[in-house]
């Protein structure tokens, strides 16, 4: 076997005919390797021992004949079937529809023309309904379909409708959450083993919880309300493998733009990713969430983490469901393997216009920027702005462009203002956001993160640079086309604010 030529962490797993193995080499600023084998004989599939685990449940389909992985095990189960091989399709029972003011009004059409006027909905407390993309605004097409939703609702008695209808102050509305992929857990919607659908791509963030969450389109999303069921493909999985202690200037953010930009924007398409080892294990469920957030962004039909004691303990209180997780069997069969020593890589950026052009943000200290973008469901949690808080508390310095601080929920919006910063005697994160001159905290939503109308708080209405927390930087995704967009984690983001370029956090955090 030759010798990977990158810092690479030796791997503790053994895979069944080392002779199929082959290794990639790559140069030193890449520190990791990566491992694959191929059998023609079962559709190059490889059979893989993962590394040794603790103790786990045993999964819900009962005697199996073959060594299933955890996505494999959620479309048994919700299937009813003993087992199952990548490439089937499956019908599969659904257990959570999301749909949200883009996509639910043409959802609802769809369900309405294939199944009635007077249809009802599979299950009124399976669907979930979150206004989020583009609320604090004066189009009226966009408040219309705010509209559609209410009635549609209201019709059909849907228990869990995040309604909004004073736009003045978002506060007022008690129902009223914010961006759906963190408000789906924050409500406790997400829960190990079952199957979570939604009208957007990021749906996939929910696989942070153990379970298979994936975006559809308003067609299937119309069939699922009126059916309870999808017919899906099951994925081929890829496993990624990340151990070592992560250092104290990297964020999730970090490790899935290193993914990205190793496998590309369609690395994993239509694979599932599942994530392990000691660095995801001492992740928090909000950092889990990021990295499940973007795998869509290679093309990924999903992301899913096994569930731990972490996990679980974020559900207390959350639901009082029962649900049953499930974990890969020893002997599950991964298309491929990545192994990443998480102590070795450094804070990295997208680089304009795609998710997978990856640098060291060291690299682009000359990109002068002009603004800031802290949001979305990726980058706009409680944690990233603690982590944004902390590199300004460190530098003890004022912004030098506009900085946009966008909560993802009402309940972050609360904690801006209510949870003390660790070492900043007892300040809270809008006092220090404050202090260091960004923008007062919007009401929470989507905002500028997808473009929006024109009025849509935070867009780029001019080409201008930013650095950004939010997921694509394609050409116009925030607003004006030739608008540049760098994603980076909060850490960089902040440390890029202090100084007006990209910026690598470790000049503020060591």
């Amino acid at each position: 076997m030759a010798a990977s030529t990158g810092s690479a962490l030796t791997s503790t797993a053994f895979l069944s005919n080392k002779k199929e193995l082959d290794v990639a080499a790559f140069s030193s600023s890449l520190p990791f390797s990566y491992r694959r084998c191929e059998r023609t004989v079962s559709k190059k599939i490889c059979s893989v021992m993962t590394p040794q685990q603790s103790e786990r449940k045993p999964s819900a389909t009962g005697s199996v004949k073959t060594a299933m992985t955890m996505t494999e095990k959620i479309f048994a189960k919700a299937s009813k079937k003993t087992e199952l091989s990548p490439g089937e399709n499956v019908w599969v029972d659904v257990d959570v529809l999301m749909t949200h003011d883009v996509c639910g009004p043409g959802s609802i059409g769809i369900f309405k023309k294939e199944f009635g006027e007077n249809a009802k909905v599979w299950d009124r407390e399976k669907v979930v309904i979150i206004p989020d993309h583009y609320i604090f605004t004066s189009d009226e097409r966009a408040n219309r379909n705010v509209d559609i939703l209410r009635d549609f609702s209201k019709e059909q008695n849907i228990k869990y409708f995040y309604d909004i209808k004073d736009l003045s102050d978002f506060r007022v509305n008690l129902d009223y959450k914010g961006v759906c992929h963190v408000a789906l857990a924050q409500e406790g919607h997400c829960r190990p083993g079952e199957v979570l659908l939604g009208t957007d791509s990021h749906t996939c963030t929910a696989g942070a919880f153990g379970q298979f969450a994936s975006g559809i389109g308003n067609t299937d999303a119309g069939f699922v309300l009126g059916t309870g069921k999808s017919l899906l493909k099951v994925p081929p999985t890829l496993r990624f493998v990340m151990d070592g202690e992560i250092p104290d200037y990297l964020l999730a953010k970090d490790l899935i733009l290193q993914i990205i930009g190793e496998i590309s924007v369609s690395g994993a398409t239509y694979k599932a990713m599942e994530f392990l080892g000691t660095t995801v294990e001492s992740l928090t469920m909000e950092e889990r969430m990021t990295l499940c957030n973007m795998v869509v962004e290679a093309g990924g039909k999903n992301g899913v983490i096994p569930p731990d004691s972490t996990t679980f303990k974020y559900l207390e209180g959350k639901t009082s469901k029962a649900y049953e997780p499930v974990y890969s069997d020893e002997n599950a069969r991964f298309l491929s393997e990545y192994r990443f020593d998480v102590s070795k890589l450094e804070p990295v950026v997208a680089k304009p216009h795609s998710p997978d052009n990856r640098a060291l943000a060291r690299e682009c200290k000359d990109v002068k920027i002009d603004r800031v973008y802290v949001g979305s469901c990726t980058g706009g949690k409680t944690e990233d702005f603690l982590a944004i808080a902390k590199v300004f508390l460190a530098a003890g310095k004022k912004v030098k462009v506009p900085t946009f601080i966008v909560p993802a929920t009402q309940k972050v919006w609360m904690d801006l203002y209510s949870i003390p910063v660790p070492g900043a005697g007892g300040k809270t994160c809008s006092q220090i956001f404050e202090e260091a001159g960004c923008d007062t905290p919007a009401s929470p939503g989507c905002a500028a993160c997808l473009g929006g109308p024109r009025d849509t708080y935070a867009r780029m209405n001019e080409p201008q640079v930013c650095v950004s927390t939010t997921n694509r930087n394609f050409p116009g995704r925030m607003g004006h086309k030739e608008g540049q967009i760098y994603l980076a984690s909060p850490y960089t983001a902040a440390a890029s604010a202090l100084t007006g370029y990209v910026t690598d956090p470790r000049e503020f955090l060591q």
